[in-house]
């Protein structure tokens, strides 16, 4: 039996993790870009999806493959590369790969062109699962992205919320490579016979075009963790990964913890004075008499539930709704991201929604489980 690279075969054994559960004849998309990262997904997932829950004492049974490659129109030759990344995919045997170049949103999203490009390309694998019937949307990110994501959490003075980094799981979407580095991937890519892009913005400004604009993570990947691991030794990057793991655990009790509060804060305030049309109201008392750290959280789900945005929700705001409970002297209303409202009477704190908010002022938004993208 001929051997089998060690990059390829820890890319498979990932893979074949991610898929169990599938069901014959259930699709899988596999999130294309034609980087090394997703294309030894693609090539992993082309060959493990012939054999899922094969055991010794099973044969196992086949799922479908498929792609789904986002060409965003915001690079010369963005049109080749994903014609390019569509041709290696269908050569893999993966069926069906849709190429699409999604609207862009009239003004560019508050977070900047990096967070815009996420939400257009998150919105395009939905319209492909609703399209296809796909059962799970499959993500190339390796740790060597989430020890990225980790380090950005930090510099933000973010909470545990965020240094929990991106979650192996989230609803349809997988991510089987996060225990992998991306040399890993270059490898597979290299022992496959596979061409992959290297997107400029990921290159150092250098090392790109002078006019190429360099994403902070960019600079993170290309600066920082190579000055970490100079300085610390090698094994920062696993460490960051670990790191993001007992932060989730972590995140996700406090996060639980932080709705059922929610939800008894609300629950009693039914019983007082109701507020304009719009409004949802929460019982002050229940949210004093909480530790700290819960009623912060608490407070930061329900502006994330009256329409506020994640990226935009900053500790000044929850310092502002955080003041209303145990800081109480007669202040007025308070803004909140994109248009929300708060504020306080007879002891009842009251969110008016976003307009991105429901009509009755709240998304039924409960504990988020992953940062941002």
């Amino acid at each position: 039996m001929a051997r089998v690279d060690p990059a390829v075969a820890a890319a498979r054994t990932a893979v074949r993790a991610a898929l169990f559960g599938l069901g014959p004849d259930d699709l899988v998309l596999v999130a294309c870009s034609g980087g090394a990262d997703s294309l030894a997904l693609a090539t992993a997932v082309a060959f493990e999806a012939r054999r899922v829950g094969r055991s010794v004492r099973s044969r196992g049974h086949a799922v479908r493959a498929g792609a789904v490659i986002v060409d965003h129109g915001l690079q010369a030759g963005s049109a080749d590369v994903a014609a390019r990344a569509a041709a290696q995919c269908r050569a893999l045997g993966l069926d069906p790969v849709l190429v699409r170049r999604p609207d862009w949103p009239g003004a560019p999203a508050p977070a900047g062109p990096e967070a815009a490009a996420r939400e257009v390309r998150y919105r395009t694998f939905e319209e492909a699962v609703a399209e296809t019937g796909a059962r799970r949307v499959l993500l190339g990110h390796t740790l060597d992205d989430q020890a990225e994501q980790v380090l950005l959490g930090l510099a933000r003075g973010a909470g545990a919320r965020s240094l929990a980094g991106m979650p192996r799981e989230r609803g349809i979407f997988a991510r089987p490579f996060l225990g992998l580095r991306r040399a890993q991937t270059e490898a597979v890519c290299a022992a496959s016979g596979l061409d992959f892009w290297t997107d400029p913005t990921n290159l150092l400004p250098d090392a790109g075009p002078a006019e190429q604009f360099t994403p902070l993570r960019s600079q993170v990947r290309g600066r920082v963790l190579p000055v970490l691991e100079a300085t610390l030794g090698p094994g920062v990057a696993e460490a960051l990964a670990r790191t993001a793991d007992q932060a989730r655990d972590d995140a996700d009790l406090l996060d639980s913890l932080a709705a059922d509060l929610l939800a008894r804060a609300g629950a009693a305030a039914q019983d007082g004075p109701v507020g304009e049309p719009g409004e949802r109201a929460l019982d002050v008392g229940v949210l004093a008499a909480a530790h700290p750290a819960l009623r912060r959280r608490a407070l930061r789900l329900a502006a994330l539930a009256a329409g506020c945005r994640p990226t935009d929700t900053t500790t000044r705001h929850v310092d502002a709704l955080d003041a209303f409970v145990v800081s109480w002297s007669g202040q007025g209303p308070a803004g909140l991201p994109g248009g929300a409202r708060a504020r306080r009477a007879c002891g009842r704190l009251f969110l008016r929604a976003a307009p991105t908010g429901t009509s009755d002022g709240w998304t039924g938004v409960r504990p988020p489980t992953t940062t941002q993208e």
